[in-house]
């Protein structure tokens, strides 16, 4: 299904973050999952770690990242480049929503860097 519309998408949410899935292998895709996540003002990030290199593209709003040691503010334009096994953690600190289009390859997990579980979001899968 190469025509992936607002209305097909599935949404989901964790953490207090919407995800908004487009490709995925329950619309077609082979390789390459993406979709776009929104993040209400004032929500906190979860520490954790990726089992795939992920990029986030900023569209709307900033991001305030955390990649292992470095800390930075994305703002719409930026993109973010989350290398695998890295410390990771993205929050909105702003009082306005934020919305990023992420892209990483299909079987992606991640795990929760407290509790140590792994999670395997079927938005990426």
């Amino acid at each position: 299904m190469p025509h992936l519309t607002a209305g097909s998408a599935r949404e989901f949410e964790v953490h207090g973050v919407a995800f908004r899935s487009f490709a995925a292998t329950a619309t077609g895709a082979a390789e390459l999952g993406a979709w776009c996540a929104e993040f209400s003002p004032g929500t906190p990030g979860v520490p954790h770690r990726m089992s795939q290199e992920e990029v986030l593209f900023v569209v709307d709003g900033e991001l305030d990242v955390e990649i292992d040691a470095e800390r930075f503010v994305a703002a719409a334009g930026d993109a973010i480049l989350v290398p695998v096994g890295a410390l990771f953690r993205i929050s909105n600190a702003a009082d306005r929503p934020a919305r990023a289009w992420v892209t990483t390859t299909l079987g992606m997990a991640a795990t929760i860097e407290q509790s140590g579980e792994r999670m395997a979001p079927p938005w990426a899968q």
